[in-house]
């Protein structure tokens, strides 16, 4: 199976906060931020693997700054590393100043999507190949996330954990 880059499947959605989906604040409820992040995190799978993609987890939230009713939101979805048949998927989020135009990182998350097959068995999907400085490191951490997540999930022994365990072997 040949190897994708991470722009190949790259998903960019850009919407506006409306009044329905703010909280009693008047910000972007984080529910609604955490199914817009699905929805491009599901898609970028999807444009990898050429498959179903499932959500498998959601590794990692950070609700770093409020989006206020009004704001321009654009999530950024991308392909940090595939295994054998999940993906992880690193997802950015951005307000964009309606006056000035500048961006602001508003928050990030870390999705794991499973490509599946017609009746729902997982099935192979192609590696990553990163191009960027960024893309390299985000594949690099992907494997020792995964390797902690196997750890606590008791699914891995620790001494087998050799990307974790090179990070305190120095």
């Amino acid at each position: 199976m040949e190897a994708k880059t991470p722009s190949e499947s790259r998903t960019t959605m850009t919407d506006l906060v409306l009044p329905s989906e703010t909280n009693p604040l008047n910000n972007l409820f984080g529910g609604e931020l955490l199914a817009r992040m699905d929805r491009a995190a599901s898609i970028t799978a999807r444009r990898h693997s050429r498959k179903v993609a499932v959500t498998a987890s959601v590794n990692h939230v950070a609700f770093n700054r409020a989006i206020p009713l009004g704001s321009v939101v654009t999530v950024e979805a991308s392909i940090s590393r595939a295994f054998k048949t999940s993906m992880e998927i690193f997802i950015d989020v951005w307000t964009e100043d309606r006056f000035s135009g500048e961006r602001t990182k508003a928050n990030e998350a870390i999705y794991t999507f499973v490509a599946v097959d017609d009746i729902g068995i997982p099935t192979e999907v192609p590696p990553v190949a990163p191009e960027t400085e960024l893309e390299q490191l985000r594949f690099e951490a992907a494997l020792r996330r995964k390797q902690l997540s196997l750890v606590l999930a008791g699914k891995m022994k620790p001494n087998d954990a050799t990307e974790l365990k090179a990070l305190f072997n120095d």
